[in-house]
C-alpha cells in the first residue's frame, strides 16, 4: 500500500541570522502529511496531496472548506450530490449524480474519527478497507462487498433498526453482524461522534465516546460471522470471498438515498 509520510513536523524555535530575528511560535510551519491519492478509478493515476496534522496527530482529510482527495467509488471525480457546505460534507437528495464516496488513499492500520448527523428516517454508513474491484464480467463490485460497514442510522424512524439480529443494524453496529452495545446514538438532527480503529486485524467501534464493539478480521470467528450474515457464501459468494481476504483499502461514506452530514474527518496511520 502507499505509506503515509510525514512531510514536516512543528519546528522548534532556532537561532536565525540576526537581521531576521527569532521565528515566533505563531509563524512556525504547521505539521503536514503527504498522501498518495488515486485520482482515477481503480488507482489508474496517482497524485500526492498535502493535509494538515492536528494537535493530536490526526491527519485532517476533510477540513470543512474543500474535499481534495475525495471522489466517487469507482469514479475519477466527486459526485455533485456530495456537496461541501456549512463546514460539512453533505449528501443531498434530489437530481444529479450520487453514489458512495471514498477518500482515495488506502490504509491498513489506522484510527479514524468523524462527526455525523442524519435527517429524519435516514440510513447511511461508514465503510473501511474498501477495495475497488470488478466481477468476472468486468462490472464494478459494490464497496460493501469488500468493506465492513459501521452503520449510520436514525434508530427511531428507519425500519432497519428493527431488522437483523439483536439490533445489529442499529447505529455504530458492524452492519448485520455485531450490535453496538451500549446503543447511545443521538436523535436525528443531532451530531454524533464516531471512531473506528483497525490494528493488525483487531477492530474497535466507538460511538459518542464509548466503545460499543470489538472484533477481529480474517479469523475463523470472522468467517463464521460472515456465514451467519447476509454476506454468507451461499447467498453472496463474491462478497464472502472479498471480505475474507486480508487487504488494505479506502475509507468511504454511503449514498443510501437519504440526507446525511459529515464533518471533522480525521485519520491517523498506526
Amino acid at each position: 500500500m502507499n505509506k503515509l509520510m510525514i512531510a514536516a513536523t512543528s519546528l522548534a524555535c532556532t537561532a536565525l541570522i540576526a537581521s531576521c530575528g527569532t521565528k515566533k511560535a505563531s509563524e512556525e510551519t504547521p505539521a503536514m502529511a503527504s498522501l498518495s491519492i488515486s485520482t482515477g478509478a481503480f488507482g489508474e493515476e496517482t497524485d500526492t496531496l498535502q493535509f494538515p496534522i492536528d494537535e493530536n496527530g490526526y491527519i485532517v482529510i476533510f477540513d470543512g472548506n474543500e474535499a481534495p482527495g475525495w471522489r466517487g467509488y469507482g469514479k475519477d471525480h466527486k459526485q455533485d450530490r456530495w456537496t461541501v457546505e456549512d463546514s460539512c460534507l453533505h449528501f443531498v437528495r434530489g437530481e444529479g449524480e450520487g453514489g458512495d464516496i471514498i477518500f482515495a488513499h488506502k490504509f491498513d492500520n489506522f484510527d479514524v474519527t468523524f462527526d455525523w448527523k442524519v435527517s429524519e428516517g435516514a440510513n447511511s454508513g461508514f465503510f473501511y478497507l474498501g477495495e475497488e474491484t470488478r466481477d468476472a464480467n468486468g462490472n464494478l463490485n459494490a464497496i460493501y462487498m469488500s468493506a465492513p460497514e459501521y452503520q449510520i442510522l436514525d434508530n427511531v424512524n428507519h425500519p432497519d433498526a428493527a431488522m437483523g439480529v439483536d439490533g445489529n443494524r442499529k447505529s455504530a453496529s458492524l452492519y448485520d453482524m455485531i450490535p453496538a452495545n451500549p446503543q447511545n446514538s443521538k436523535p436525528w438532527g443531532e451530531w454524533n461522534t464516531s471512531r473506528v480503529q483497525v490494528k493488525d486485524g483487531k477492530v474497535t467501534h466507538w460511538q459518542n465516546g464509548e466503545v460499543v464493539l470489538t472484533y477481529e478480521l480474517w479469523t475463523p470467528e470472522w468467517t463464521e460471522m460472515l456465514q451467519n450474515s447476509k454476506f454468507s457464501a451461499e447467498r453472496w459468494p463474491s462478497a464472502f470471498e472479498l471480505l475474507n481476504a486480508k487487504h488494505s483499502g479506502h475509507l468511504g461514506f454511503q449514498d443510501h438515498g437519504d440526507e446525511v452530514w459529515f464533518k471533522n474527518i480525521r485519520v491517523k496511520e498506526l
